[in-house]
């Protein structure tokens, strides 16, 4: 690879150089406190769930993420089995490393995962700490990277001690693998477990990571919300859109090429007419504060208790765009 002095970089088919936009911290975004950490998030994170695996054009994610980082999203979700395929996401990440962001990588915060199913045979799932330390370097050798800023277990292992799982996030920060850690999923009484566990051995535990919407509001529900401001953990929210029903894209019915039609993650019998009128409702309701359904959807998470960041997935700039009038929305009069 050659470096010219015109901001080319002379490869075989002459990518561009990236140079971040100078003005990338004053477009707009706004950065929380994760919990009571020294970190700040920012208000909308970029997860790489879909739309950054080897079946998706890499040159849209590549647009994507200048997109975000050109707009203050310092902060990249990924997780060992996005893709699709299983680790694809994460390569992509490496690849968008070595072409872009290796510059930029003090201003990242990126994330990985390691607790659903990866490889075969007993050491390839759950929570382990053969497979969660194991996973972890396959990520980092997959992204090309000296550590993650973040490791999450990503989900409760009903069968390994927990304290087994927590040991190997502490051992994992201590290697200099993770910076801090985070778990996601886990029921009430086990995250207390892990914050308690994890605060005496100095590894404070930093953010949950949930599903928390207007349609599911479990984590809020169950106490998780609570819990987190109790033990200055930080909160960040995936799924904040329903996988799509909280937009625009269902108020009239179910599109032909929509996610729904598809019936792989959303199921047609799942419109009902009770939840089709609640959607209505909600529309109308953002209508009336100058906001799409989605915008409001995303603020109306970001006004939450002990919320950090909104995780938000992408398969365009435009529609990224458009998600990040969230960040400026107004405060919420009446509970919805």
């Amino acid at each position: 690879m050659i470096y010219l002095c015109t901001g080319i970089t002379k490869t075989t088919d002459m990518k561009e150089l990236y140079f971040a936009d100078k003005s990338r911290y004053d477009n707009g975004m706004e950065y929380e406190r994760c919990g009571r950490s020294g970190v700040l998030l920012p208000k909308v994170s970029l997860g790489f769930w879909h739309n950054f695996g080897s079946v998706d054009p890499y040159e849209r994610s590549r647009e994507i993420t200048h997109y975000a980082f050109n707009h203050g999203i310092t902060h990249f979700d990924l997780a060992n089995n996005y893709g699709p395929v299983y680790g694809s996401a994460e390569e992509t990440m490496g690849r968008l490393m070595d072409e872009d962001f290796r510059p930029y990588r003090d201003e990242l915060f990126i994330s990985s995962k390691a607790g659903y199913d990866m490889w075969p045979g007993p050491y390839g799932n759950w929570g382990s700490r053969k497979y969660l330390m194991a996973s972890l370097d396959q990520s980092l050798k997959r992204m090309k990277i000296d550590y993650v800023d973040l490791f999450y277990s990503h989900r409760y292992d009903p069968e390994t001690p927990l304290e087994e799982t927590l040991q190997a996030l502490v051992d994992i920060v201590r290697q200099g693998k993770a910076l801090y850690v985070g778990i996601s999923r886990w029921p009430l009484e086990a995250s207390r477990f892990a914050a308690k566990y994890l605060k005496e051995r100095d590894v404070p535990l930093l953010i949950y990571q949930g599903r928390l919407n207007m349609l599911d509001r479990e984590p809020e529900e169950e106490g998780i919300l609570d819990f987190c401001a109790e033990e200055g953990v930080g909160f960040i929210s995936f799924s904040p859109l329903a996988q799509g029903l909280l937009t625009d894209r269902y108020l009239n019915g179910i599109p032909k090429d929509s996610r729904m039609s598809k019936g792989k993650f959303l199921k047609e019998e799942m419109l009902t007419p009770e939840l089709l009128a609640k959607l209505r409702r909600y529309n109308e309701v953002a209508e009336s504060r100058g906001e799409t359904l989605a915008e409001m959807a995303l603020a109306w998470i970001l006004h939450q208790k002990a919320v950090t960041s909104v995780l938000i997935g992408a398969s365009s700039t435009a529609q990224l765009e458009k998600n990040l009038k969230c960040v400026s929305a107004a405060p919420f009069d009446e509970d919805l």
